[in-house]
Formats: structure tokens, C-alpha cells, sequence
């Protein structure tokens, strides 16, 4: 990509587009454009096509989606299948009818099937049937990869397709029910930890950045103490979904958007298989660590690094989800990128930007 090259990053208020987003400013590419959901909805097709109409942007990055975590994805399939179809349909499309020189499609490893040989290889696609839990989500996410690999393969175009594995950092969402598992893990063990010390000051400031469920730090102390417990947080303890037993691998999300603009630049569509393949598929490409935590041993690391006093317990009525899901990665260590970040070092790093 030219530097002065204007780049479309969709999505990038998110977590994973923000980081993006100043990647490539850090990096010297000084034509970036984006918009925020109030100034341009990714639902509307025709607003979509004016805004296309009016930048003319040369590459385009989808980082955005709707996404969250397990109970959200339980309760608003409909949402979250029908959304994120919609979302990449529009800006696809309009990608090919404006003439974009690439395009980066972000997918999720939820696309792989439930009880998929671990670690997940690209070519585990479609072999077996999904975990029901976030079902409507991986067949949108399936459906994005399949669509930029079908227009490589009949109009010659030029459309990748990453799938990271779990991503936490900057600007996470932290809400306690909609939130992915170890930002929600991070915040209600420090909720918690503030609970156990009697610091209502850090209470009040936390749940006047974040209410919960209208709740914000004016309220009483009673009002508080009820939502929060409604969570599973109290001073003596906080409960966390599960067995805690499922592995989970985690990407620090500044790394995530270091591989993306490292793909955008060194990796094109024939890069991704293997040359002389008659039916070219599953060209879309893992972005991980190919390391893995239980939940139980990820607790922990935020308990010592909240340095929380309290219990954890693990509430085994409620869905643990898939029990392993690790990526390969070697696929993305032949096109030239690694990880640098281990888990360690991130929730340290998370927790700091978290408190600030």
C-alpha cells in the first residue's frame, strides 16, 4: 500500500479497528478514513453505497461487526447472524463495484467446528457441525470468508481473510453481560477486589465510566451492592461462568492489528494456498499465539494481578462453551508474522489501561 493511499478502516472505534487504525498511523499512512456508527450505518445499504460514492477509498479494512460473548450470543442469535451479514454484504460489495485494491475481511475462529482437531487448521473448515451456542455468528463469519474468496476466484480481486483467535486490549468492552470472557473476567475480580477493600471511591468512578443496568456511581450503596451481586460480585467472592476447565488462546489486540496491516502489505490472495490446487479453498488465514490458558488458570493471573483477596467460584450450570479452541498457526508464520505478547505480560498490560 502507498502511504499516501486513502484506506477505509470500517469499525474503527472497536477494539481490533482502533488498534488498526493506529498502526497504520504510526506506520505513515496518512490518508486514513472512518466513520462512527451515528455518521454512517453499515446496515444501510444505500448509505453505505453514498459514502463509497463520495471517498472512493483505494483498500478497505472490515474490522467491524456486532460481537460479544457467550450469553449475548446465546440470547440474540437473530442479531448477530442477521447484522453481520448485512454489514459485510454492504461493504463487500461495494468494495468490488468501486474498484478496491484489497480488502482485509476480520472473521472470528468460531467458524471452525466444535469438535475440530485441536490445534485448528484453515482446512478444518466446514468439516463437522459448530458449537450451537455461537452458531448464527460463525455462519456470518463463514459466509464473509466464502464471499471474499469467491470474488478472488471469479473477478480476479484481491480480498483476505483473517480469523483471530480471542483479542483483548485497548478500548475492550467491559459491560458485564455482553462483554468477551476475559474483559468481563478482568472487571468483575476488580469490582470485586474494590468491594473486598471497602474502596467505594473506586466503585463509584468504575460504575460512573460503566453503569450496569441504569446503576452508576450516584446510586446508593444498597443499589450497588444488589446489581453487582446480581453478576456474582461481592467482597468475599465473585462468580465466573462455567467449569472453568475450558482452553482458551488469547491475542493482544495491538498485535492483532500489527499482523493485519503486516498482511495488508506482504500478503496477496495467491499467497494464501497452494499453488496447482484444483478446488482453491480455505484461503482465509488463523491470527493467533497457538497458545493456550484454562479460564481457571486466566482467574488466577487477574486475581494475583488485582491482587484480590476473595474466593473464585466457577459456576458449573452455566455453559462452558467449546472446551478447546486453539488455532494453528503455522500458516501465518510462513507468510512472516509472530506474536510477541504472551498472556502474562498482556493482563498486566490490560489491567493497567483498565485502572487508567
Amino acid at each position: 500500500m502507498e502511504k499516501t493511499a486513502k484506506i477505509y478502516v470500517a469499525g474503527h472505534h472497536g477494539l481490533v479497528g482502533s488498534a488498526i487504525w493506529n498502526n497504520l498511523q504510526k506506520k505513515g499512512y496518512t490518508n486514513l478514513v472512518g466513520c462512527s456508527h451515528k455518521e454512517l450505518d453499515l446496515l444501510d445499504g444505500v448509505a453505505v453505497k453514498t459514502f463509497f460514492d463520495r471517498e472512493q477509498p483505494e483498500y478497505v479494512i472490515l474490522a467491524a461487526a456486532h460481537v460479544g460473548g457467550i450469553m449475548a450470543n446465546s440470547l440474540y442469535r437473530a442479531d448477530f447472524i442477521y447484522q453481520n451479514l448485512q454489514i459485510q454484504q454492504n461493504v463487500i460489495g461495494e468494495s468490488f463495484r468501486h474498484g478496491v485494491k484489497k480488502l482485509l475481511f476480520l472473521g472470528s475462529t468460531c467458524i471452525y467446528p466444535r469438535d475440530a482437531e485441536q490445534p485448528m487448521k484453515e482446512n478444518a473448515l466446514l468439516t463437522s457441525p459448530l458449537e450451537y451456542t455461537n452458531e448464527p455468528y460463525a455462519i456470518a463469519k463463514i459466509a464473509g470468508l466464502k464471499m471474499c474468496e469467491s470474488f478472488n476466484l471469479q473477478y480476479g480481486t484481491n480480498y483476505i481473510a483473517v480469523m483471530p483467535t480471542n483479542l483483548y486490549g485497548p478500548n475492550d468492552n467491559f459491560h458485564l453481560e455482553n462483554s468477551h470472557v476475559l474483559p468481563a473476567m478482568i472487571r468483575k475480580i476488580h469490582l470485586a477486589k474494590c468491594l473486598n477493600e471497602s474502596d467505594w471511591g473506586a466503585i463509584r468512578k468504575d460504575l460512573s465510566l460503566r453503569p450496569v443496568e441504569g446503576v452508576d456511581g450516584t446510586a446508593s450503596e444498597g443499589e450497588i451492592l444488589s446489581v453487582l451481586h446480581k453478576y456474582g460480585i461481592t467482597g468475599p467472592s465473585v462468580v465466573l461462568w462455567g467449569t472453568g476447565k475450558p482452553l482458551r488462546e488469547f491475542l493482544w489486540s495491538e498485535e492483532m492489528a500489527d499482523a493485519s496491516v503486516y498482511i495488508m502489505e506482504h500478503v496477496n490472495f495467491e499467497d494464501t494456498y497452494q499453488k496447482g490446487t484444483k478446488d482453491v479453498r480455505n484461503c482465509h488465514i488463523n491470527v493467533g499465539t497457538g497458545k493456550e490458558i484454562t479460564i481457571a488458570a486466566l482467574a488466577d493471573l487477574i486475581v494475583k494481578e488485582t491482587k484480590y483477596q476473595g474466593k473464585v467460584i466457577f459456576d458449573s450450570t452455566k455453559p462452558d462453551g467449546t472446551m478447546r479452541k486453539l488455532t494453528d498457526v503455522s500458516k501465518l508464520h510462513a507468510l512472516g508474522w509472530h506474536h510477541r505478547i504472551d498472556i502474562e505480560e498482556g493482563v498486566h498490560k490490560m489491567y493497567q489501561w483498565y485502572l487508567s
